[in-house]
């Protein structure tokens, strides 16, 4: 992120010029979510609003969100989500997810989300599976808005 400041002072008057904050960000930086990890924020918000093509956010995320303790009032930390090939934690695990200590889990790797994957989130106890597929990895445009917030036992 660049942001330029310049005072100048001539006969008495003086000028301020800022330059945009606007980050410069071409996808490349790679982010991914893990266990005691600080690095986070925005907890419960859609990442992707920023963290995309063209977006402030540092890194391009393709699947992330946030993980809340079963009263859904706190976030739950050092959580695990895991996305199968087949509902209720069958077929082939494809990839895992570590949430932080913010509750907030992400990753600019490559998802495929054109075969069917299917979330769970475990805590420390028993996975909770999601009953459908996943099209979109902007876990929070849907948990938290129109659907309940994620969350682990």
């Amino acid at each position: 992120m660049t942001k330029t400041l310049v005072l100048a002072g001539f006969l008495g008057i003086t000028m301020i010029f800022a330059s945009s904050c606007e980050k410069e960000n071409d996808g490349t930086e790679t982010k991914i979510s893990s266990h005691g990890s600080t690095e986070s924020h925005n907890a419960g918000q859609n990442c992707m609003t920023c963290h995309k093509s063209g977006g402030e956010g540092e890194g391009w995320f393709n699947l992330a969100g946030t993980v809340y303790q079963n009263s859904l009032t706190s976030i739950y930390p050092n959580a695990t989500v895991r996305l199968y090939t087949g509902p209720d934690g069958t077929g082939t695990l494809k990839y895992t997810m570590q949430v932080d200590n913010y509750g907030n889990f992400y990753t600019t790797e490559n998802i495929d989300f054109s075969t069917d994957l299917y979330p769970s989130v475990t805590g420390n106890s028993t996975p909770k599976y999601m009953n459908s597929k996943i099209t979109t990895g902007q876990c929070s445009s849907c948990h938290g808005a129109s659907e309940d917030k994620l969350w682990a036992n």
